[in-house]
């Protein structure tokens, strides 16, 4: 996906915003029609029969000619991708499905070519059917074959054109390093190799001015043009958050991965995490979710190993003996009572959450795949005083490996 800033004038600005209300008058349309269908006859609408209605809805409303085809042809796809996901809901029995829902007025933001309808020009300015040529501020080029093109508004009032691209993986040389990496609160990830990379905490430093808009905004009445105003002004200090944490999460994880071949993490439920209302906000702030996703789909496309541990009693498991030492969030570190193997009988070693990381990176290395699809999962059973000497095996899509 490469995006773009969009630089339209006001004629185009009104033509966009036009483009939007006829998407979501339709949007609306169709989604009553299927959902007519089905409370009178018992009938269920395919998606080809919503797209053959188009030319007769034009006909009841000609603004829709203003609109290109394909543009109308995906607000149909829309409804129809919306009443799959409730069907999945329905088949998974979510609690709540949530039945596909009508767009009110300012809640369509963006609209997309399919095919046509689309060009980028000489002069790096994007060119759109109905509309007219745009300035675009082209940062960086385009790369393998142009598939869609859609144009959004942001809810700060920023226009961007977003192209999907068909590309080849750009593989990165081979590199025998390897890493673990434990996300925390106190410092955002702590890798193995001693590095730690700080918790920036944008969402906290920016917590006094959201605060002091959200109160100009609570006291403006509703549907009033300074309410309107004064929204906008929250939305810009949650995309000001939102920048700065996608911009800390995509260095990041582009530097560990051209670094490292292979990288250990713990496979976290952040959602879940989020549950506890103590932590919620600071979890929340870290941006977990999206570091690992970045790190997984940059690692896919260099061709490195990203292998998600299983994180349980990970903080409390020792990596040289295997002794589990139940302690607090707040101890970081303790002394270990048993005696390992290898060591001088007597002497005693020093555990640290990062070590169980070490460990599951270390174990990776053994693994004889290169696939980031296949994920090793190290085995934490308790380890009894018979077995505590045994080599912890690592089990993957072809068996067991043990480490020599």
């Amino acid at each position: 996906m490469f995006q773009y800033r969009l630089f339209p004038t006001k004629k185009q600005t009104t033509a966009f915003e036009q483009v939007l209300e006829e998407c979501r008058w339709l949007y609306n349309e169709t989604l009553a029609y299927r959902k007519d269908a089905w409370e009178q006859r018992k009938a269920r609408v395919s998606w080809y029969e919503s797209k053959a209605r188009i030319p007769l809805l034009k006909q009841e409303r000609p603004t829709l000619k203003q609109v290109h085809s394909q543009v109308l042809q995906n607000v149909t796809e829309r409804v129809e991708l919306a009443f799959q996901a409730f069907f999945r809901r329905l088949r998974e029995d979510a609690q709540e499905p949530g039945y596909p829902r009508f767009k009110g007025q300012g809640r369509y933001d963006s609209f997309t070519f399919t095919q046509s309808g689309f060009s980028i020009t000489h002069d790096e300015r994007v060119c759109l059917s109905k509309i007219g040529s745009l300035k675009m501020v082209y940062h960086r080029p385009l790369k393998g074959k142009v598939k869609t093109c859609t144009i959004h508004r942001s809810a700060t009032g920023k226009w961007y054109v977003s192209f999907s691209c068909e590309v080849e993986p750009e593989r990165l040389p081979e590199s025998p390093d390897h890493v673990g990496i434990d996300v925390g609160l106190k410092t955002f990830a702590t890798l193995s190799t001693g590095e730690a990379i700080e918790n920036p905490r944008f969402f906290r430093k920016e917590e006094q001015a959201l605060a002091k808009v959200q109160r100009k905004l609570s006291s403006q009445a509703y549907g009033t043009p300074e309410r309107r105003k004064h929204r906008k002004a929250v939305a810009r200090v949650h995309e000001r958050i939102q920048f700065r944490r996608d911009n800390f999460t995509h260095q990041h994880s582009r530097s560990i991965v051209n670094r490292f071949g292979v990288i250990a993490v713990e496979d976290l439920q952040v959602n879940r995490m989020t549950h506890n209302h103590c932590l919620a906000k600071s979890i929340a702030d870290a941006s977990w979710s999206a570091f690992f996703s970045q790190l997984a789909a940059k690692a896919e496309e260099a061709g490195r190993m990203l292998v998600k541990v299983n994180p349980v009693y990970t903080s409390q498991t020792c990596s040289v003996c295997g002794h589990r030492q139940k302690m607090p969030l707040d101890i970081r570190i303790f002394a270990c009572p048993e005696k390992p193997p290898r060591l001088r009988v007597g002497s005693s070693h020093r555990f640290s959450r990062r070590e169980s990381i070490v460990l599951a990176s270390n174990l990776a290395a053994f693994s004889t795949s290169s696939s980031v699809d296949q994920r090793p999962r190290v085995k934490r059973n308790a380890p009894s005083a018979r077995s505590r000497d045994r080599p912890i095996a690592i089990s993957t899509a072809e068996g067991s490996v043990l480490p020599s």
